[in-house]
């Protein structure tokens, strides 16, 4: 084919592979070598199954000829984030002390995309144990953002995002515990979608702190993570965490119809100390919403001032419980920035983890209470630009600010409460994408995904893409 393979989202690719149009196997060949070729300058990849992926894409490709389509992803090359566990296959978690480990089993996300038909291209670099949200690894060199090769790529999922980004896996899994699949979704200018608590199985994936872990997809436009979403969601008996609620038919309520759909804005919280222009662009993307019938209202969620402190403290203290044996034996073999963080989440008293759990239920009333009188919510998904690698402070309106404390700061209400949110790109600042988020009710992920599939639509982004896509 004479198309750009590489720069194609799944929803594109997807007819070619049915109608066989296109073969599973070029199309693999395509990626592996858009992998290869931007390796050198992006870093997003632990390692590449180039030999795997090509003996499987032979095997879905003779499936779909004898006319076995099994949907969407059947044929799709992918990236998965070096967190989750392949069968037989190393996973590292992107660290020193995981470096050699080899998981006996799939993760339940592995298995649905396994029979969805989903080739695997390899293990995408994270942030050593998602505990950040650089994804300048000490142990593997950083990841660096397709759109701007000095700035970071956001993390931990900063791999899957790159990768996405710059066309070197079609789309990609990532995980989210205070933000790791918006931010880096946001600063690469793709979409990342962190569905409710217990909506995807977590079992088989490397926890992080695990009242506030997620799943989700990362990929190039909305249909694309509805579609993935419809694969990986579901009640799984070896995750106590997954509810049984049925699955959504998130793909067939993409319409893209927003009239009289009522957007809630949280002014005190959301749209305090952003950066002007990420400002003006979330705004304006709002009204493009406006434009198609939907309608904004303002709503009060008080217990917000309180959730930076209840998603620190909840996040340092059971991220700090999983790692304290490695701590005590074998603390230097942990990157500093997190090693650090492991030894802050020590310090939280069991009363402050409890009035933090106190805090987080209050703050779920007060999302039920506005969810009462809107639909969904929009904000923007983060108030800063991405930052040079290897700065610990951000630019805010002119002044330094701390990188870490204002990049989740839109992100960890999310986390707390379980409540799904959307991260779709809202257009450029100084040359970098910025992101429009949207969060929902609980297990009301196909609202947000139509919300943002009606925003996509307007194409904020205006066709742009990295110019590593066409230069590789």
């Amino acid at each position: 084919m004479s198309k750009n393979l590489a720069a194609m989202a799944v929803e594109e690719l997807a007819p070619l592979i049915e109608k066989k149009e296109l073969s599973p196997v070029e199309l693999t060949e395509e990626i592996l070598n858009q992998a290869e070729a931007t390796e050198g300058k992006i870093n997003a990849y632990m390692e590449v199954y180039r030999e795997d992926a090509i003996e499987d894409a032979k095997k879905v490709e003779e499936e779909i000829v004898n006319g076995n389509y099994r949907g969407m992803y059947h044929g799709i090359p992918m990236g998965i984030k070096d967190n989750i566990y392949f069968k037989d296959k190393v996973t590292t978690m992107s660290s020193k002390i995981h470096k050699d480990f080899v998981s006996d089993y799939d993760a339940t996300v592995i298995k649905k995309l396994r029979n969805a038909g989903v080739i695997f291209t390899g293990k995408v670099s994270m942030h050593e144990y998602a505990w950040g949200i650089t994804n300048n690894n000490p142990h593997y060199g950083a990841v660096k953002n397709p759109w701007n090769l000095e700035k970071i790529p956001g993390g931990s999922s900063g791999g899957s995002g790159a990768a996405v980004a710059v066309g070197s896996s079609v789309a990609s899994l990532g995980t989210d515990t205070a933000g790791s699949i918006r931010i880096p979704s946001s600063a690469n200018g793709i979409v990342g979608l962190k569905q409710t608590f217990g909506r995807v199985s977590k079992y088989g994936v490397y926890p992080l702190a695990w009242s506030l872990d997620h799943v989700g997809p990362m990929t190039k436009t909305v249909k694309d993570a509805a579609g993935l979403l419809q694969i990986i969601a579901g009640f799984d008996p070896n995750d106590p965490t997954t509810v049984y609620v049925p699955v959504d038919d998130y793909i067939g309520k993409v319409t893209g119809d927003v009239k009289n759909l009522v957007i809630g804005i949280e002014e005190d919280y959301y749209f305090r100390e952003v950066d002007s222009e990420i400002e003006k662009l979330v705004r304006a993307g709002i009204q493009k919403l406006v434009d198609q019938g939907a309608k904004v209202q303002t709503v009060k969620i008080p217990t917000l001032k309180y959730a930076e402190w209840a998603e620190l403290v909840t996040s340092l203290s059971e991220a700090s419980a999983i790692h304290h044996s490695d701590m005590l034996t074998r603390p230097n073999d942990f990157g500093h920035d997190i090693r650090m963080l492991f030894e802050l989440g020590e310090l939280p008293s069991a009363v402050d983890y409890l009035q933090a759990q106190q805090v987080r239920r209050q703050l779920k009333h007060d999302f039920r209470k506005a969810f009462e009188q809107v639909d969904i919510l929009a904000m923007p998904t983060l108030p800063i630009l991405p930052n040079d690698i290897g700065d610990d402070f951000a630019d805010l309106n002119g002044k330094k600010v701390d990188l870490i404390d204002n990049i989740i700061r839109f992100m960890g209400p999310g986390n707390l409460t379980g409540l799904p949110a959307l991260s779709v790109p809202c257009g450029f600042s100084q040359g970098l994408p910025v992101g429009l988020q949207f969060m929902g009710p609980a297990f009301g992920e196909a609202a947000i995904l139509n919300a943002g599939y009606a925003f996509e639509q307007t194409n904020p982004l205006e066709n742009k893409k990295p110019d590593l896509l066409f230069k590789a």
